[in-house]
């Protein structure tokens, strides 16, 4: 078998497997693979997002993955350049893959393409967060090689008794 454009072996469900940057376009395909994930729209959060990304596209990472030409996946990443004191690093926003194309590799792919953008930016850490129930995400994550950062957010609700 060929590795295809991800450097994976083709098989016969990957071998129409292809990664690109996402376009303006493809605003709705990545509405309509969310809401089915998520269980809501939020065109308002990816409206914004591309807005942002627009304007500022140093800063932002947009990949999909496609099979025979459709867009089954995407992923958003925010570059964050080295705030505070820090190295650049970058933060995973969102990325999700159409219920029915799941196990053809497209998350892996959505990373890899992800990780040549980082590598030529000189980013070399790649930051996100899920809700600890999410145990699909979680597990995908952990497969593809996130551990748990040594950090612990903290909240609570607004008007809280600050009665010290």
């Amino acid at each position: 078998m060929a590795p295809d454009k991800t450097g994976t072996p083709s098989s016969d469900c990957r071998s129409a497997l292809t990664v690109r940057p996402l376009e303006a376009g493809d605003l709705d395909a990545v509405v309509t693979i969310d809401t089915a994930l998520t269980g809501r729209s939020r065109h308002g959060f990816f409206e914004r997002r591309l807005e942002a990304a627009l304007k500022q596209p140093k800063d932002f990472i947009y990949v999909g993955a496609c099979i025979a030409g459709e867009l089954k996946g995407y992923v958003l990443v925010r570059v964050l350049g080295g705030e505070f004191g820090h190295d650049a690093s970058a933060m995973l926003d969102a990325i999700g893959v159409d219920p029915d194309s799941t196990g053809a590799g497209l998350g892996q792919a959505l990373l890899s393409g992800v990780d040549d953008v980082l590598r030529h930016k000189g980013v070399t850490e790649l930051q996100t967060e899920t809700e600890w129930t999410n145990a699909n995400l979680l597990g995908f994550f952990a497969h593809a090689g996130f551990e748990r950062a040594p950090r612990l957010v903290l909240k609570r609700g607004v008007g809280a008794d600050l009665d010290w």
